[in-house]
């Protein structure tokens, strides 16, 4: 029998996808060295929502984050979640900024860039690609999997080999929303084994509750490599459990490589996590169930819990259904943009002004933006009416979007050099976190700054006494 390999979610999106990315680093710190033992293939770190909620949230400096993961896991292969010409932010930079970027995530120990583009427009990834060739990383081209009119197999498999003439090494299957059905994995991977040569993975969430039977056909029709969670944070939202998961492929026969003995202390390790959050209400059990209504909704895991984050912030947590069901309607008057990062937040946000203010009373600014053609080329049409809401007759923008930017880090160094006076340096990292994250990131290296200052003035204090 053939191996299949495992990538471990649990450091990226399982935990963005059951408690909105506010895993900070104390609490997988100490488990690193033993799931660098464990026989993964890979594992996901970094990238998606971590860098925001990082300066954000958790006061910590994602690319020293990024920096200390790779000086305890030396054997096995870091991924990340890249958005192509969005970068990890939520519009487009320019091909210096991204290539400034990937390059830097090379260099601070990314091995494998899994790059999407929330449309599947390809002209969107392929600056992204060339980098991470370029400097050295595996170039993942991503499919991001959805239904409607305008997608079929068919056009998957063109996709697919798309992304293997453009120099990608693999291809990963991304089921956001957990709508993939164990039929459609067979189909669908069969389908892309006929047209390409390079490694296919199958990513999927749980929410619907047929992940695992979508890996088991998956399996049979050739997949290589599959997504899941260690058991305490899977279920729900997040991937497929990797401890049964694991079980049972080995049992059908199949190589897996990953040393179940140490799946239970990664586990062990992890359930005062899951508990902590489970107390603290950061993890809300709605997204530890199963929703069969997402096969319908088609709302991917981080989407739902930020969904839940944003009624519960406006205390409007008895519209939520109504969210649900105004979803899918968005999506369809946007042109079937699959729903991933940053399109999910679009759909999302823009369901839940519908839902209270009334339809299009109020168009958020991206939702404006991507009318215009800053996002790429829409799957399928997008509402005639919408798109007099949102342009109001201003024109479409032709051709490629990024080509029409200038590179931001220039501006960005010289307004950081400004701000930090000397005080903090002004590495192409830190540029990068000010480029992508400005007000964020100045009020992160304020904080950083100030911790300094009186973390000196202490150790001054103590000294002097003793």
């Amino acid at each position: 029998m053939r191996e299949i390999k495992i990538t471990e979610t649990v450091l990226r999106d399982a935990q963005q996808s059951l408690i909105a990315t506010r895993m900070p680093r104390s609490d997988f710190e100490d488990i690193l060295e033993t799931m660098d033992k464990a026989g993964y293939y890979s594992l996901e770190c970094w990238g998606g929502a971590t860098f925001d909620s990082c300066l954000r949230y958790l006061s910590e400096d994602p690319w020293e984050r990024l920096r200390f993961i790779r000086s305890k896991v030396k054997n096995t292969k870091l991924q990340m979640l890249l958005r192509g010409q969005n970068l990890l932010g939520y519009h487009h930079y320019s091909d210096e900024t991204v290539r400034a970027f990937v390059r830097k995530s090379v260099e601070n120990g990314i091995d494998i860039i899994r790059i999407f583009d929330a449309l599947n427009d390809y002209t969107n990834i392929k600056t992204a690609v060339d980098e991470c060739i370029k400097a050295g990383g595996h170039a993942q081209g991503t499919i991001c999997y959805t239904t409607s009119p305008v997608h079929t197999l068919e056009k998957m498999a063109e996709l697919a080999k798309e992304l293997e003439d453009m120099g990608c090494h693999s291809i990963c299957l991304k089921d956001m929303a957990g709508i993939m059905t164990p039929q459609i994995a067979f189909d669908l991977i069969t389908a892309v084994k006929k047209v390409v040569n390079i490694p296919v993975v199958l990513h999927t969430h749980a929410t619907t509750g047929m992940s695992q039977m979508t890996y088991l056909k998956a399996v049979e029709a050739g997949v290589d490599v599959i997504d899941c969670a260690i058991s305490s944070m899977s279920g729900g939202t997040s991937q497929p459990a990797t401890e049964s998961t694991v079980f049972a492929l080995k049992e059908m026969g199949y190589e897996i490589g990953v040393d179940t003995k140490l799946l239970k202390v990664i586990n062990d390790h992890f359930k005062p996590v899951q508990k902590k959050f489970l107390e603290n209400g950061l993890l809300n059990p709605t997204v530890l169930g199963t929703s069969v209504d997402g096969l319908h909704y088609q709302v991917p895991g981080g989407m739902l819990s930020n969904l839940i984050a944003q009624l519960t912030a406006q205390n409007a947590m008895d519209k939520f259904e109504e969210c649900l069901i105004e979803t899918p309607k968005v999506r369809a008057d946007l042109g079937y943009p699959p729903l991933v990062t940053p399109m999910s937040q679009m759909v999302g946000v823009q369901a839940v002004q519908n839902v209270l203010l009334g339809r299009y009373k109020n168009i958020g600014k991206e939702v404006k933006a991507y009318c215009r053609g800053e996002y790429g080329k829409a799957p399928g049409e997008i509402s005639e009416e919408l798109m007099e809401l949102a342009l109001k007759g201003e024109p479409r923008i032709q051709g490629r979007y990024a080509e029409t930017l200038t590179n931001e880090m220039t501006d960005a160094e010289k307004e950081l050099e400004q701000i930090a006076d000397g005080r903090y340096a002004t590495t192409v990292e830190n540029v990068l976190s000010y480029t992508l994250f400005p007000q964020i990131a100045k009020k992160f290296f304020e904080d950083q700054e100030e911790k300094r200052i009186n973390k000196i003035s202490f150790n001054y204090t103590i000294r002097k006494v003793d």
